[in-house]
């Protein structure tokens, strides 16, 4: 890896310079403060892939690579090359904490790694570390003005619990899909032409991701059908970026989860058109900030008591998640070599939920990967192949391809 490709990213985005770090009792949540030993070959290392060297064995490779802890004491991301592929090809695994960036920001750190980009910024030296007394006063005043607005955080938390079903959403149904995980993991592919699913989607007033949404219920649902169960619809949770247009390019975690239920039953064209309602009208009703931005004093101490994984091992919101970002349109290349495809993996607290999937649109292709842990999801494969099934029937709704059960 040239020089000036690693050490652009981190010239342009100062917060891949920083490190959070805790600080002294009453000087409120952790900081970000500048790496004064900040290198970036730390953060660049190469792996071999695993046997047999084809496209799931990448995969797995890539996984165990998202899954390796990052060192807290160091800025919360890594670049890994995996080498050790056919026809002298490589794969790039870009890890950043989720705290670091939600996807879109994930995408703003990708900008800076591809050929060309705009030219790197002089990085300036590392800020000191702030004093107590600067925390101290820091934590008063957030304090204080937490206090000063009581009773305008109780209207802002309910406007920002209205996508996420508001504050007692209804119990979704009982299935195996729900299931306490355990910590493996296992990824699975499936891949359709971006252009087919927006133009079917479009012709009935739906987005991409409405799409794959009702793609992702059709599968979740004949996955069930051959387990011996059936529920009438599967309750997505789908993020929505809670960042403004002149947020776009920042890092940081801003999203709101928004419920939306999926009928399993019908004709396809029929659902896309009730999902399709439903979102816009969930996305019209969630008029406050994200929860995370209302709850955050309150978030950290839960989290840290383990109360935020209690929840996620008994929630009842939610059978799965779904989240999409849009990547680059046209291919872009990495050290003058073009870069084929491009696979989201995303690996976090996933409670009771025993898969998730992650969208991304790239150079023409709709790529899924299903998350999921095959001690309680071990039919992986007949979800991508359910999967495949699902997004070329939705893809051509019109031709009567196909209902959800």
């Amino acid at each position: 890896m040239p020089a000036t490709s690693s050490t652009s990213g981190p010239g342009r985005s100062p917060r891949l310079r920083q490190r959070l770090v805790t600080v002294p009792f009453g000087c409120g949540g952790p900081v970000w403060v500048d790496d004064p030993g900040f290198d970036v070959r730390r953060h660049v290392r190469a792996v071999a892939c695993r046997a047999p060297g084809d496209a799931q064995a990448l995969l797995d490779t890539a996984l165990e690579v998202v899954m390796t802890p990052l060192r807290r004491e160091a800025p919360l991301w890594s670049v890994v090359l995996v080498t050790g592929l056919p026809d002298d090809r490589s794969a790039l695994v870009v890890v950043l904490h989720h705290v670091l960036a939600d996807g879109i920001g994930g995408l703003t750190v990708l900008a800076g790694l591809v050929d060309p980009g705009p030219e790197t910024t002089a990085v300036r030296p590392a800020r000191p570390r702030p004093s107590v007394p600067d925390l101290l006063r820091d934590a008063v005043r957030t304090k204080a003005k937490a206090v000063c607005g009581v009773a305008g955080s109780w209207r802002l938390l309910r406007a920002s619990m209205q996508a996420g079903g508001g504050l007692r959403p209804p119990r979704i149904a009982e299935c195996s899909l729900m299931r306490r995980t355990g910590a493996r993991r296992r990824v699975v592919v499936v891949r359709a032409p971006y252009d087919a699913v927006r133009a079917a989607a479009h012709r009935h007033g739906a987005t991409t991701n409405d799409a794959v949404l009702v793609a992702v219920a059709t599968a979740l649902q004949r996955v069930l059908e051959r387990r011996g169960e059936c529920v009438d619809s599967v309750v997505v949770a789908v993020p929505v970026s809670g960042r403004r247009a002149e947020q776009r390019a920042g890092l940081g975690n801003l999203v709101s989860p928004l419920l939306v239920p999926v009928p399993t039953r019908g004709a396809t064209a029929e659902r896309l058109a009730a999902v399709a309602a439903t979102v816009r009208a969930g996305k019209a009703g969630a008029s406050g900030p994200p929860p995370i931005a209302v709850l955050g004093w309150l978030f950290r101490p839960l989290a840290a008591a383990g109360g935020y994984r209690w929840y996620l091992d008994h929630q009842h919101r939610f059978h799965t998640l779904v989240s999409h970002v849009r990547g680059p349109v046209e291919p872009v290349s990495f050290d003058g070599r073009r870069v084929v495809s491009a696979v989201p993996v995303v690996v976090a607290e996933s409670g009771n939920s025993t898969v998730s999937f992650e969208v991304l649109s790239y150079a023409g292709t709709l790529t899924v990967a299903a998350v999921a842990d095959p001690d309680h999801f071990p039919d992986q494969e007949v979800l991508r192949a359910c999967l495949a099934d699902a997004l070329r029937e939705t893809s051509t709704p019109d031709r009567g391809g196909g209902t959800g059960t």
